[in-house]
């Protein structure tokens, strides 16, 4: 039996808290290719959307730009530009 019952349930929320904690939201600008037509944006943001952690996505015809906001334990830069790559429109990190 567990003597210290509040302990053990504060030990294990500790430990699930503290795998949260590693994640953290970063937020990502693209430079976005072949952004020809007023459809485009749609499908480029459509794209980044469905790769999982991706928690918002702007882009903008204009500057031929994505910006994305995404949690990084989940989804990573490469997994973003493939995206925006297999949807038709290249995508490199903006510098």
């Amino acid at each position: 039996m567990n003597k210290h019952p509040l302990a053990a349930a504060a030990f294990a929320l500790g430990i699930i808290a503290s795998s949260s904690v590693l994640a953290a939201e970063k937020t990502l600008t693209l430079a976005v290719k072949n952004m020809d037509c007023a459809a485009c944006p749609s499908i480029v943001k459509g794209s980044l959307e469905a790769v999982p952690g991706v928690a918002k996505v702007a882009v903008s015809y204009k500057d031929k730009t994505a910006t994305v906001i995404y949690d990084d334990a989940k989804a990573d830069v490469n997994q973003l530009t493939s995206a925006t790559t297999k949807a038709g429109y290249p995508s490199a990190p903006k510098s």
